[in-house]
């Protein structure tokens, strides 16, 4: 049995059984994708449905298993997200991660979007920041985001249009359900066009679209910048 938060618990029932039966077999049955059976669904045990004003959808899950956290975006290998020279290692390997957090810190005027470098970062003072990654998705919840991936495993990368497909019905119910409330949906890159061809709900709903972090210029680009800044996501107050 799916176990969920307690608000979320029958439309997740309803989205799940949505799903094809031997795709449903296939998720209760196999070990080899990730997150697990248990995981896969994290978003929604921790952000209660009352308490969700937005769904910020990523495509999948990362591509290793130690980094799969069953949240979109939030990378469960990287930790720490400083270190003495700037971002931590594992931040900066993590190309969307580290453009979202050199966006966030030029949002609260902490860093010039002329100078990003580690050198830039490394002089901040980091006394009233988050240092980890959990933090930053617990920042996100305090918003109201639920971390939503349009799949939710992972097994290989030739695979992921496939579990993609697999779970369009999952989230056609998923927005079914939700599309009487005021929930605003957040789509960065080209996923926007998945969800809108592939989801006919998703049209119901506010949405807020831009490039994809993976692209540098999403730091610069003010619109993101100013969605964004309000909630605040690098806070530890």
């Amino acid at each position: 049995m799916i176990i969920v938060h307690s608000s979320w618990q029958s439309i997740i029932n309803n989205s799940y059984s949505k799903l094809s039966k031997e795709y449903r077999e296939f998720l209760e049955n196999d070990t080899e994708y990730f997150p697990s059976y248990d995981n896969f669904l994290n978003a929604f045990k921790t952000l209660p449905l009352e308490n969700t004003k937005y769904i910020l959808f990523g495509q999948d899950p990362y591509p290793r298993e130690q980094s799969a956290s069953g949240y979109a975006f939030i990378d469960g290998d990287v930790e720490e997200i400083f270190s003495k020279n700037g971002l931590s290692k594992k931040v900066n390997r993590a190309t969307s991660l580290r453009n979202f957090f050199k966006m966030l810190l030029v949002a609260r005027e902490s860093l010039s979007e002329k100078d990003c470098s580690k050198e830039a970062i490394a002089k901040i003072d980091k006394s009233k920041l988050i240092t980890n990654i959990m933090q930053f998705k617990d920042n996100f919840e305090k918003n109201g985001v639920l971390l939503l991936n349009t799949s939710l495993i992972f097994t290989d990368k030739k695979s992921t249009s496939k579990h993609v497909k697999n779970f369009l019905p999952f989230m056609n119910e998923l927005l079914f359900n939700l599309q009487d409330r005021n929930i605003e949906l957040i789509m960065l890159g080209n996923i926007s066009q998945v969800i809108h061809k592939k989801i006919p709900y998703s049209n119901n709903f506010q949405t807020f679209e831009a490039m994809h972090p993976y692209n540098i210029q999403f730091i610069k680009d003010s619109s993101v910048r100013n969605f964004f800044k309000p909630m605040n996501l690098l806070s530890n107050l």
